[in-house]
Protein backbone atom coordinates (compact mmCIF):
# COMPACT_ATOMS: atom_id res chain seq x y z
CA UNK A 1 0.00 0.00 0.00
CA UNK A 2 1.92 3.40 -1.39
CA UNK A 3 -0.29 5.95 -0.26
CA UNK A 4 0.26 6.72 2.95
CA UNK A 5 -2.87 8.33 3.95
CA UNK A 6 -4.21 4.91 2.71
CA UNK A 7 -2.07 3.22 4.49
CA UNK A 8 -2.76 5.23 7.76
CA UNK A 9 -6.43 4.51 7.53
CA UNK A 10 -5.73 0.95 7.14
CA UNK A 11 -3.67 0.64 9.94
CA UNK A 12 -5.41 3.00 12.50
CA UNK A 13 -8.24 0.25 13.15
CA UNK A 14 -5.20 -1.78 14.36
CA UNK A 15 -3.76 0.32 16.85
CA UNK A 16 -7.10 0.96 18.58
CA UNK A 17 -6.73 -3.12 18.51
CA UNK A 18 -3.38 -2.76 20.32
CA UNK A 19 -4.83 -0.35 22.91
CA UNK A 20 -7.41 -2.48 23.52
CA UNK A 21 -5.89 -5.38 24.83
CA UNK A 22 -3.09 -3.42 27.02
CA UNK A 23 -6.38 -1.56 28.41
CA UNK A 24 -8.08 -4.70 29.25
CA UNK A 25 -4.72 -6.70 30.25
CA UNK A 26 -3.30 -3.48 32.74
CA UNK A 27 -7.00 -1.98 33.62
CA UNK A 28 -8.94 -4.90 34.82
CA UNK A 29 -5.61 -5.78 36.96
CA UNK A 30 -5.60 -2.96 38.49
CA UNK A 31 -9.07 -2.79 39.46
CA UNK A 32 -9.09 -6.31 40.91
CA UNK A 33 -6.08 -5.30 42.67
CA UNK A 34 -8.12 -2.38 44.44
CA UNK A 35 -11.79 -4.70 45.33
CA UNK A 36 -10.54 -7.61 46.09
CA UNK A 37 -12.80 -7.58 49.46
CA UNK A 38 -15.54 -6.16 47.38
CA UNK A 39 -15.88 -8.94 45.44
CA UNK A 40 -15.17 -11.80 47.60
CA UNK A 41 -11.49 -12.84 46.10
CA UNK A 42 -8.54 -13.98 48.40
CA UNK A 43 -5.60 -13.56 47.22
CA UNK A 44 -4.71 -16.84 45.57
CA UNK A 45 -7.99 -16.27 43.58
CA UNK A 46 -6.43 -12.66 42.69
CA UNK A 47 -3.36 -14.56 41.26
CA UNK A 48 -5.37 -16.94 39.54
CA UNK A 49 -8.00 -14.45 37.83
CA UNK A 50 -4.84 -12.14 36.64
CA UNK A 51 -2.92 -15.13 35.26
CA UNK A 52 -5.87 -16.81 33.36
CA UNK A 53 -5.02 -13.83 30.72
CA UNK A 54 -1.36 -14.79 30.20
CA UNK A 55 -1.79 -18.42 30.56
CA UNK A 56 -4.90 -17.87 27.53
CA UNK A 57 -2.37 -15.81 25.39
CA UNK A 58 0.78 -17.78 25.95
CA UNK A 59 -1.22 -21.05 24.83
CA UNK A 60 -3.07 -19.95 21.77
CA UNK A 61 -1.32 -16.84 20.44
CA UNK A 62 0.49 -19.33 18.07
CA UNK A 63 -2.38 -21.01 16.84
CA UNK A 64 -4.46 -18.38 15.64
CA UNK A 65 -0.98 -16.50 14.24
CA UNK A 66 -0.54 -20.27 12.33
CA UNK A 67 -4.78 -19.35 11.54
CA UNK A 68 -4.00 -16.01 9.88
CA UNK A 69 -2.01 -17.40 7.22
CA UNK A 70 -4.41 -20.06 6.25
CA UNK A 71 -7.66 -18.28 6.31
CA UNK A 72 -6.32 -14.48 6.72
CA UNK A 73 -5.70 -12.07 9.37
CA UNK A 74 -9.11 -9.67 8.53
CA UNK A 75 -11.28 -12.70 10.01
CA UNK A 76 -9.21 -13.38 13.00
CA UNK A 77 -8.72 -9.92 14.01
CA UNK A 78 -12.19 -8.94 13.78
CA UNK A 79 -13.51 -12.18 15.32
CA UNK A 80 -11.06 -11.61 18.01
CA UNK A 81 -12.30 -8.57 18.79
CA UNK A 82 -15.77 -9.17 18.94
CA UNK A 83 -15.12 -11.87 21.25
CA UNK A 84 -13.43 -9.49 23.57
CA UNK A 85 -16.28 -7.56 23.47
CA UNK A 86 -18.44 -10.65 24.36
CA UNK A 87 -16.28 -11.57 27.21
CA UNK A 88 -15.88 -8.32 28.43
CA UNK A 89 -19.95 -8.07 28.42
CA UNK A 90 -20.12 -11.39 30.52
CA UNK A 91 -18.58 -9.53 33.23
CA UNK A 92 -22.13 -7.34 33.87
CA UNK A 93 -23.97 -10.20 34.35
CA UNK A 94 -22.81 -10.73 38.03
CA UNK A 95 -19.04 -9.42 39.37
CA UNK A 96 -18.28 -12.89 41.33
CA UNK A 97 -15.41 -14.39 40.96
CA UNK A 98 -15.84 -16.90 38.81
CA UNK A 99 -17.78 -14.78 36.38
CA UNK A 100 -14.57 -12.65 36.41
CA UNK A 101 -12.38 -15.66 35.45
CA UNK A 102 -14.03 -16.73 33.04
CA UNK A 103 -14.43 -13.06 31.37
CA UNK A 104 -10.82 -12.52 31.82
CA UNK A 105 -9.63 -16.22 30.60
CA UNK A 106 -11.97 -15.28 27.45
CA UNK A 107 -10.60 -11.86 26.94
CA UNK A 108 -7.34 -13.48 26.87
CA UNK A 109 -8.15 -15.93 24.52
CA UNK A 110 -9.48 -13.14 22.52
CA UNK A 111 -6.56 -11.32 22.61
CA UNK A 112 -4.75 -14.06 21.51
CA UNK A 113 -6.27 -14.51 18.37
CA UNK A 114 -6.24 -10.42 17.35
CA UNK A 115 -2.98 -9.21 18.18
CA UNK A 116 -0.44 -11.52 16.47
CA UNK A 117 -3.11 -11.34 13.60
CA UNK A 118 -2.69 -7.58 13.70
CA UNK A 119 1.47 -7.22 13.63
CA UNK A 120 1.40 -9.90 10.87
CA UNK A 121 -1.12 -6.79 9.26
CA UNK A 122 0.94 -4.31 10.25
CA UNK A 123 4.11 -5.83 8.72
CA UNK A 124 2.33 -6.86 5.49
CA UNK A 125 1.03 -3.37 4.90
CA UNK A 126 3.51 -1.49 6.03
CA UNK A 127 6.17 -2.89 3.36
CA UNK A 128 9.94 -3.82 3.59
CA UNK A 129 10.63 -0.31 3.71
CA UNK A 130 8.66 1.19 6.62
CA UNK A 131 8.66 -1.76 9.25
CA UNK A 132 10.57 -0.15 12.36
CA UNK A 133 8.22 3.17 11.65
CA UNK A 134 4.81 1.15 11.72
CA UNK A 135 5.46 -1.35 14.59
CA UNK A 136 6.63 1.42 16.45
CA UNK A 137 3.14 3.20 16.10
CA UNK A 138 1.88 0.17 16.69
CA UNK A 139 3.85 -0.54 19.86
CA UNK A 140 3.40 3.40 21.20
CA UNK A 141 -0.27 2.91 21.58
CA UNK A 142 -0.56 -0.46 23.18
CA UNK A 143 1.99 2.00 26.02
CA UNK A 144 -0.85 4.04 25.88
CA UNK A 145 -3.18 1.41 27.10
CA UNK A 146 -0.20 0.37 29.50
CA UNK A 147 -0.43 3.69 31.12
CA UNK A 148 -3.89 4.76 30.79
CA UNK A 149 -5.51 1.24 31.53
CA UNK A 150 -4.97 1.40 35.31
CA UNK A 151 -6.30 5.58 35.88
CA UNK A 152 -9.40 4.75 33.87
CA UNK A 153 -9.83 1.60 35.40
CA UNK A 154 -9.44 2.61 38.66
CA UNK A 155 -11.42 6.14 37.78
CA UNK A 156 -14.35 4.37 36.50
CA UNK A 157 -14.44 1.70 39.19
CA UNK A 158 -14.11 4.14 41.71
CA UNK A 159 -17.01 6.24 40.41
CA UNK A 160 -19.37 4.17 38.95
CA UNK A 161 -19.06 0.63 39.90
CA UNK A 162 -16.83 -2.28 38.37
CA UNK A 163 -19.34 -2.76 35.99
CA UNK A 164 -18.44 0.50 34.29
CA UNK A 165 -15.00 -0.65 33.66
CA UNK A 166 -16.17 -3.54 31.40
CA UNK A 167 -18.77 -1.52 29.48
CA UNK A 168 -15.99 0.51 28.83
CA UNK A 169 -13.73 -2.31 27.58
CA UNK A 170 -16.86 -4.02 25.50
CA UNK A 171 -17.33 -0.28 23.82
CA UNK A 172 -13.84 0.13 23.15
CA UNK A 173 -13.24 -3.67 21.88
CA UNK A 174 -16.92 -3.23 20.00
CA UNK A 175 -15.43 -0.13 17.90
CA UNK A 176 -12.08 -1.53 17.47
CA UNK A 177 -13.84 -4.69 15.49
CA UNK A 178 -16.35 -2.41 13.46
CA UNK A 179 -13.61 -0.01 12.18
CA UNK A 180 -11.14 -3.07 11.98
CA UNK A 181 -14.23 -4.70 9.48
CA UNK A 182 -15.06 -1.76 7.45
CA UNK A 183 -11.44 0.20 7.51
CA UNK A 184 -8.57 -2.54 7.53
CA UNK A 185 -7.93 -4.12 3.75
CA UNK A 186 -8.44 -7.68 3.26
CA UNK A 187 -5.46 -8.98 2.20
CA UNK A 188 -5.14 -12.29 0.51
CA UNK A 189 -4.00 -15.77 1.57
CA UNK A 190 -0.65 -16.27 -0.28
CA UNK A 191 0.41 -19.79 -1.26
CA UNK A 192 2.95 -21.52 0.74
CA UNK A 193 5.43 -24.00 0.15
CA UNK A 194 5.07 -27.05 2.01
CA UNK A 195 7.16 -27.65 5.17
CA UNK A 196 7.71 -30.04 8.37
CA UNK A 197 7.85 -30.12 11.86
CA UNK A 198 11.78 -29.91 11.80
CA UNK A 199 11.54 -26.74 9.42
CA UNK A 200 9.55 -25.94 12.14
CA UNK A 201 12.26 -26.23 14.86
CA UNK A 202 14.82 -25.37 12.26
CA UNK A 203 12.83 -22.09 11.49
CA UNK A 204 12.67 -21.72 15.60
CA UNK A 205 16.01 -22.04 16.56
CA UNK A 206 18.01 -19.62 13.69
CA UNK A 207 18.94 -16.79 15.03
CA UNK A 208 17.16 -14.51 13.08
CA UNK A 209 14.57 -15.74 14.99
CA UNK A 210 15.72 -16.61 18.63
CA UNK A 211 17.78 -13.54 19.57
CA UNK A 212 15.27 -10.92 18.49
CA UNK A 213 12.47 -12.88 19.91
CA UNK A 214 15.07 -12.91 23.37
CA UNK A 215 15.23 -9.83 22.66
CA UNK A 216 11.29 -9.07 23.12
CA UNK A 217 11.06 -11.37 26.05
CA UNK A 218 13.62 -9.12 28.05
CA UNK A 219 11.66 -6.39 27.38
CA UNK A 220 8.64 -7.76 28.48
CA UNK A 221 10.06 -9.60 31.41
CA UNK A 222 12.27 -6.12 32.73
CA UNK A 223 8.72 -4.22 32.19
CA UNK A 224 6.40 -6.63 34.24
CA UNK A 225 9.70 -6.74 36.74
CA UNK A 226 9.26 -2.71 36.76
CA UNK A 227 5.88 -2.24 37.12
CA UNK A 228 5.70 -4.75 40.27
CA UNK A 229 8.59 -4.20 42.28
CA UNK A 230 9.77 0.02 41.63
CA UNK A 231 6.62 0.70 43.92
CA UNK A 232 7.54 -1.79 46.47
CA UNK A 233 10.96 -0.61 46.46
CA UNK A 234 9.99 3.18 46.64
CA UNK A 235 7.50 1.78 49.51
CA UNK A 236 10.90 0.12 51.24
CA UNK A 237 12.91 3.60 51.39
CA UNK A 238 9.62 5.07 53.45
CA UNK A 239 8.71 7.49 50.01
CA UNK A 240 5.38 8.20 49.12
CA UNK A 241 3.43 5.95 47.23
CA UNK A 242 2.57 8.63 44.53
CA UNK A 243 6.57 7.85 43.91
CA UNK A 244 6.39 4.05 42.93
CA UNK A 245 3.23 5.09 40.52
CA UNK A 246 4.98 8.20 39.18
CA UNK A 247 7.89 6.17 38.68
CA UNK A 248 5.25 3.48 36.64
CA UNK A 249 4.61 6.21 35.16
CA UNK A 250 7.76 7.92 33.22
CA UNK A 251 8.55 4.45 32.44
CA UNK A 252 5.04 4.22 30.52
CA UNK A 253 5.77 7.60 29.05
CA UNK A 254 9.17 7.19 27.99
CA UNK A 255 8.37 3.86 26.17
CA UNK A 256 5.87 5.61 24.08
CA UNK A 257 7.43 8.49 22.94
CA UNK A 258 10.52 6.49 22.02
CA UNK A 259 8.95 3.55 20.11
CA UNK A 260 7.68 5.68 16.27
CA UNK A 261 11.48 7.48 16.93
CA UNK A 262 13.60 4.26 16.79
CA UNK A 263 11.34 2.63 14.39
CA UNK A 264 12.24 5.59 11.61
CA UNK A 265 15.51 5.81 12.26
CA UNK A 266 15.39 1.65 11.85
CA UNK A 267 13.62 2.35 8.64
CA UNK A 268 16.44 4.98 7.50
CA UNK A 269 19.06 2.79 8.51
CA UNK A 270 19.85 5.16 11.55
CA UNK A 271 20.25 2.34 13.96
CA UNK A 272 20.75 -1.64 13.57
CA UNK A 273 18.30 -4.22 15.68
CA UNK A 274 22.15 -5.17 17.28
CA UNK A 275 23.27 -1.77 17.78
CA UNK A 276 20.26 -0.06 18.74
CA UNK A 277 19.64 -3.36 20.99
CA UNK A 278 22.61 -3.53 22.77
CA UNK A 279 23.38 0.04 23.63
CA UNK A 280 20.21 0.67 25.30
CA UNK A 281 20.11 -3.09 27.16
CA UNK A 282 23.64 -2.19 28.41
CA UNK A 283 22.27 1.47 29.89
CA UNK A 284 19.46 0.04 31.32
CA UNK A 285 21.09 -2.69 33.00
CA UNK A 286 24.15 -0.45 34.19
CA UNK A 287 20.52 2.15 35.45
CA UNK A 288 19.11 -1.52 37.15
CA UNK A 289 22.82 -2.06 39.04
CA UNK A 290 23.31 1.03 39.96
CA UNK A 291 20.21 0.90 41.92
CA UNK A 292 21.00 -2.40 43.15
CA UNK A 293 23.96 -1.06 45.04
CA UNK A 294 22.49 3.15 45.79
CA UNK A 295 18.46 1.94 46.36
CA UNK A 296 17.22 5.84 46.61
CA UNK A 297 15.09 8.84 44.76
CA UNK A 298 17.07 9.66 42.22
CA UNK A 299 18.69 6.07 41.11
CA UNK A 300 14.91 4.69 40.86
CA UNK A 301 13.35 7.74 38.88
CA UNK A 302 16.23 7.51 36.18
CA UNK A 303 16.21 3.47 36.05
CA UNK A 304 12.44 3.63 35.15
CA UNK A 305 13.52 6.25 32.31
CA UNK A 306 16.05 4.04 31.03
CA UNK A 307 14.04 1.14 30.88
CA UNK A 308 10.96 2.68 29.46
CA UNK A 309 13.95 3.80 26.67
CA UNK A 310 14.95 0.12 26.40
CA UNK A 311 11.17 -1.32 25.73
CA UNK A 312 10.21 1.76 23.53
CA UNK A 313 13.86 1.15 22.09
CA UNK A 314 13.79 -3.60 21.61
CA UNK A 315 9.90 -3.36 20.68
CA UNK A 316 9.97 -2.08 17.27
CA UNK A 317 13.33 -3.05 16.64
CA UNK A 318 12.66 -6.63 17.13
CA UNK A 319 8.89 -6.89 15.42
CA UNK A 320 11.00 -5.13 12.47
CA UNK A 321 13.67 -7.44 12.26
CA UNK A 322 11.45 -10.46 12.38
CA UNK A 323 9.18 -9.01 9.70
CA UNK A 324 12.03 -8.07 7.74
CA UNK A 325 13.28 -12.11 7.96
CA UNK A 326 9.75 -13.81 7.28
CA UNK A 327 8.18 -14.46 4.03
CA UNK A 328 4.46 -12.83 3.72
CA UNK A 329 2.59 -16.29 3.48
CA UNK A 330 4.28 -17.07 7.36
CA UNK A 331 3.63 -13.67 9.01
CA UNK A 332 1.05 -14.43 11.27
CA UNK A 333 3.12 -17.64 12.25
CA UNK A 334 6.12 -16.43 13.15
CA UNK A 335 4.49 -13.25 14.75
CA UNK A 336 2.31 -15.77 16.79
CA UNK A 337 5.77 -17.38 17.97
CA UNK A 338 7.56 -14.29 18.91
CA UNK A 339 4.80 -12.92 21.08
CA UNK A 340 4.60 -16.37 22.85
CA UNK A 341 7.89 -15.37 23.62
CA UNK A 342 7.04 -11.97 25.20
CA UNK A 343 4.17 -13.65 27.27
CA UNK A 344 6.91 -16.23 28.85
CA UNK A 345 9.20 -12.96 28.99
CA UNK A 346 6.45 -11.41 30.97
CA UNK A 347 5.16 -14.41 33.33
CA UNK A 348 8.41 -15.21 33.55
CA UNK A 349 10.56 -12.11 34.58
CA UNK A 350 8.44 -11.75 37.74
CA UNK A 351 8.54 -15.19 39.01
CA UNK A 352 12.44 -14.69 38.93
CA UNK A 353 13.11 -11.96 40.05
CA UNK A 354 10.99 -12.60 42.86
CA UNK A 355 11.71 -16.04 43.66
CA UNK A 356 15.82 -14.49 43.93
CA UNK A 357 13.96 -11.83 45.97
CA UNK A 358 12.48 -13.79 48.63
CA UNK A 359 15.46 -16.54 48.72
CA UNK A 360 18.06 -13.29 48.86
CA UNK A 361 17.72 -10.06 49.11
CA UNK A 362 15.77 -7.59 46.50
CA UNK A 363 19.21 -6.10 45.93
CA UNK A 364 20.56 -9.70 44.53
CA UNK A 365 17.40 -9.31 42.28
CA UNK A 366 18.07 -6.24 40.61
CA UNK A 367 21.92 -7.20 40.13
CA UNK A 368 20.51 -10.51 38.86
CA UNK A 369 18.32 -8.61 36.21
CA UNK A 370 20.88 -6.35 35.26
CA UNK A 371 23.25 -9.12 34.38
CA UNK A 372 20.18 -10.76 32.32
CA UNK A 373 19.95 -7.77 30.03
CA UNK A 374 23.25 -7.11 29.92
CA UNK A 375 23.93 -10.99 28.46
CA UNK A 376 21.05 -9.99 25.89
CA UNK A 377 22.39 -7.16 24.75
CA UNK A 378 26.04 -8.54 24.38
CA UNK A 379 24.34 -11.41 22.56
CA UNK A 380 22.29 -8.99 19.78
CA UNK A 381 25.28 -6.67 19.59
CA UNK A 382 27.41 -9.87 18.43
CA UNK A 383 24.41 -11.43 16.45
CA UNK A 384 22.02 -8.94 14.50
CA UNK A 385 24.38 -6.41 13.98
CA UNK A 386 23.83 -6.72 10.15
CA UNK A 387 20.70 -5.66 8.56
CA UNK A 388 18.13 -8.76 8.26
CA UNK A 389 18.11 -8.54 4.28
CA UNK A 390 21.66 -9.53 4.26
CA UNK A 391 20.82 -12.62 5.94
CA UNK A 392 19.53 -14.75 3.14
CA UNK A 393 20.02 -17.88 5.09
CA UNK A 394 18.24 -16.94 7.77
CA UNK A 395 14.52 -17.13 6.49
CA UNK A 396 12.27 -18.55 8.68
CA UNK A 397 10.11 -21.34 7.44
CA UNK A 398 7.08 -22.65 10.02
CA UNK A 399 5.68 -26.17 9.51
CA UNK A 400 2.06 -26.48 8.28
CA UNK A 401 0.12 -28.48 10.20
Amino acid sequence: MSDPRQLSRGLAPLFLAGFTTAFGAHGVASVLGTQTDDIGLSLLGLGVVLALYDVAELVLKPVFGALSDRIGAKPIIVGGLVGFAVASLLALISPTPLVLALARLGQGASAAAFSPASSATVARLAGKDQLGGYFGKYGAWKSVGYALGPLIGVALSHWLGIRALYIALTAVAALAAVWAAVGTPSLPVLPRKRSTFADLVHGLAQRGFLVPTALLATATGTLAVAVGFLPLLATRLGLNPMVGAGAVAILAVASTVVQPVVGRWRDHRRVSTGSGSGVVLLASAAAVLALALWPHLVPLLVTAALIGVMVGTLTPLGFAHLADMTPEERMGTTMGNAEMGREIGDAGGPLLIGAIAAAAMLPVAFATLAAIQAGVGGLAWLTLRRTPRTEAGDALPMADD
